[in-house]
């Protein structure tokens, strides 16, 4: 008995190490993301505690954090078994920002200047209803089945869209939102947001303050072989710099979301890997750097704050939208993306129609054109911060498909010929999720 006692209080000592040893490290990002994912989506969208943890954070590990969100402090805490505490305070036009102990929260701070559309139009371009229009070649028993099925039937947890919308021709003529989401629900678009911060460059590019093709104006580069390193090579993830982006681990990106200070240099300070134009890499911590550059163009902070805002989101009426800030004051171009379902479809609708909204021209269309075209090592899979089709990726959708795409399976598709764009939110993405299947199912509603 004695025997048997040993080796078991041995394998409980082992297994205790052995998950002390593999997840205690882990702990700081566990209690990080689920402090973040409860302050925003409470703060932002009004979702309960309990919706958040059943949706939001329902993910392998995350879901062992313990959350509680303090109502007059606007801000959420969470750790792990008491440990590794970490909190996110709101505020109001910034969104929710995960911060560590050095941060002052008594520290004046500023926000951007909104907007609001005001004006009689229908959606998309007014807020207001739009009339109901009935497509002669539109099979909408076929249609209305794709969109059913793209959901989860009751008790089951394997689709778990929460939101998809199909607008041809700009009218609405298919909407659908599972239990507790509905069109004023906003929605975090995680790496839809980069597709965001690539619109700021041609911006200004349009507006001729900046040239994507010169070397990227750092200063920390200036003497080493980074040099060389164009706005162009960091647009389309062919910077060469080293980087890891594995959601599953502790990696580069997981570290820049959930401890940095000031994310827009968690890439700038890494080391080249390869040359420029010769390696394509993902990299959340690349779309980051860009939003520190777009900075940089501007004498001030609140003018930075203010232009993401007034030169295009406002602009075109997606004023649900919140992009949050990191603790440095940076937009976090590459992830943090809030709009209801509506206003991400306007966005995908502005390239729909090569950069101009009703009537004004935001984007040139050599931007729009240059968005989608393949980057030179990607396969056919990227453009500037916007995934294709052209490689066949989806074998039964159209090879000119280019979409917005963020974890999860969050999607704003673009389909130009067919004067189409399909918007899905939810938490199973590609292989989980069948996107091949449902957009090949919607597409095939319209009939020739």
């Amino acid at each position: 008995m004695k025997k048997i006692f040993k080796l078991f209080s041995f394998a409980f000592f082992i297994a205790i190490f052995y998950l002390g040893f593999t997840t205690y490290p882990k702990l700081d990002l566990i209690s990080g993301f689920s402090a973040k994912s409860v302050a925003s989506g409470h703060f932002i969208d009004k979702r309960s505690q309990e919706l958040i943890e059943k949706g939001d954070n329902d993910i392998d590990m995350i879901d062992l954090a313990t959350n509680t969100i303090n109502e007059n402090g606007k801000f959420a805490t969470a750790s792990v078994y008491g440990l590794k505490g970490r909190k996110a305070i709101y505020r109001e036009g910034l969104g929710a920002t995960l911060i560590d102990d050095d941060f002052d929260v008594t520290k004046p701070y500023l926000v951007p200047k909104r907007t609001k559309l005001n004006n009689d139009l229908p959606f998309p371009y007014g807020n207001k209803e739009q009339k109901d229009t009935v497509f002669e070649n539109v099979d909408y028993a076929k249609l209305n089945s794709a969109v059913t099925n793209a959901f989860d039937v009751e008790g089951k947890k394997d689709k778990r869209t929460r939101s998809l919308l199909v607008i041809y021709k700009d009218k609405i003529i298919a909407e659908k939102y599972d239990t507790g989401f509905g069109k004023d629900s906003k929605i975090l678009g995680w790496s839809i947001t980069k597709s965001i911060t690539s619109a700021m460059f041609g911006i200004l590019e349009k507006q001729g303050k900046y040239d994507i093709y010169k070397p990227a104006p750092i200063k920390e580069w200036a003497n080493d072989e980074r040099k060389n390193i164009t706005t162009n090579d960091l647009l389309h993830m062919n910077s060469g710099l080293e980087w890891e982006e594995n959601y599953s681990t502790i990696c580069d990106a997981t570290k820049m979301l959930f401890q940095a200070v000031d994310m827009s240099r968690s890439q700038l300070e890494k080391p080249a890997a390869f040359k420029p134009n010769t390696h394509w890499n993902y990299s959340s911590g690349t779309t980051n750097l860009l939003s520190g550059i777009l900075r940089q163009q501007f004498k001030t902070h609140q003018e930075y704050l203010d232009f993401w805002y007034s030169a295009l989101i406002d602009r075109i009426g997606m004023n649900s939208m919140v992009i949050e800030t990191d603790m440095a004051g940076n937009y976090v171009g590459s992830s943090y993306g809030w709009a209801t379902t509506r206003d991400w479809s306007k966005f995908g609708l502005l390239y729909l129609h090569k950069g101009n909204w009703n009537g004004e021209q935001i984007l040139d269309e050599s931007w729009v054109k240059y968005s989608a075209k393949p980057t030179d090592t990607s396969d056919g899979q990227y453009g500037a911060q916007f995934w294709l089709n052209a490689g066949g990726r989806f074998p039964d959708v159209p090879r000119e498909m280019y979409f917005c795409s963020g974890f999860q399976g969050q999607m704003v598709a673009i389909f130009p010929s067919l004067d189409l764009v399909i918007v899905r939110m939810g938490l199973k993405e590609d292989p989980e999720f069948d996107f091949n299947g449902m957009l090949s199912g919607i597409i095939g509603s319209l009939k020739k």
